[in-house]
């Protein structure tokens, strides 16, 4: 009697990152992060504050006291292919950080074999966090990701101690999979990690519609106050 086995796969071959590509949305856009971004994001994520430096609590380096420091840090950062790090550049008029890097997320793991990746690395200036732009920095590599590079999973993982980014995974729409124990040792503590992730037919459905009508102009008041929520919206779209 045969065994059950999972089904055969037929995907197009999955890519990896273009230096190339730049990824461009309404409020910000997403490019391969280069040495000239080292002192706009020193300015914003750099010092010794405590605002800055608590930053990097569940990072895997720094806080940056110094900017030579960070400028050696975003050198190698801009060297390296896996992780494959952007940039994100405001592109709201109107804000005092327009055309420059406000913050910057990876593509890592990159496993084109499995067609699978994820986004790690996320680096969110005060003045990126709890923005529409930060909700459509994730949409836009998260689209990337399926529709230009092929991959089937896109995955999120995170100290497990870090509730902020828990919660930004299930608001985003990634789904939780589970801890695992003593997975690492950062910075000299014990990890345990949460993992997350949307599968190819997630995305085609309810994630990538929900995040489109969340991002629609017509979604926001005149004082930018949300109409209806990401879990709202991606709800109404599971029911159809």
């Amino acid at each position: 009697m045969a065994r059950p086995r999972g089904p055969l796969v037929s995907l197009p071959k999955a890519l990896l990152p273009s230096n190339r590509a730049v990824l461009t949305g309404q409020t910000i856009a997403l490019e391969k992060l280069e040495p000239k971004h080292a002192k706009d994001l020193f300015d914003l994520v750099g010092g010794d504050d405590a605002t800055r430096t608590s930053l990097w609590d569940y990072m895997g380096d720094g806080p940056y006291t110094e900017l030579n420091a960070f400028e050696k840090a975003v050198a190698a950062k801009s060297a390296s292919l896996d992780p494959f790090f952007f940039a994100i550049i405001d592109k709201r008029s109107s804000a005092p950080t327009a055309g420059k890097p406000i913050g910057y997320l990876t593509l890592m793991r990159i496993t084109p074999e499995m067609w699978g990746v994820e986004v790690g690395n996320v680096m969110y200036s005060p003045v990126l966090q709890r923005t529409t732009a930060a909700t459509e920095a994730i949409y836009l590599l998260a689209r990337y990701a399926f529709e230009e590079l092929n991959y089937r999973r896109f995955e999120w993982k995170c100290d497990s101690l870090n509730a902020p980014s828990r919660r930004a995974a299930l608001r985003l729409g990634f789904t939780f999979e589970g801890i695992f124990r003593q997975h690492m040792v950062v910075k000299g503590r014990s990890r345990d990690t949460a993992w997350f992730s949307i599968v190819r037919d997630e995305w085609d459905g309810s994630v990538k519609a929900a995040l489109e009508k969340w991002l629609d102009e017509g979604n926001f008041d005149q004082d930018g106050n949300q109409k209806r929520t990401l879990q709202e919206l991606r709800s109404e779209f599971t029911s159809k």
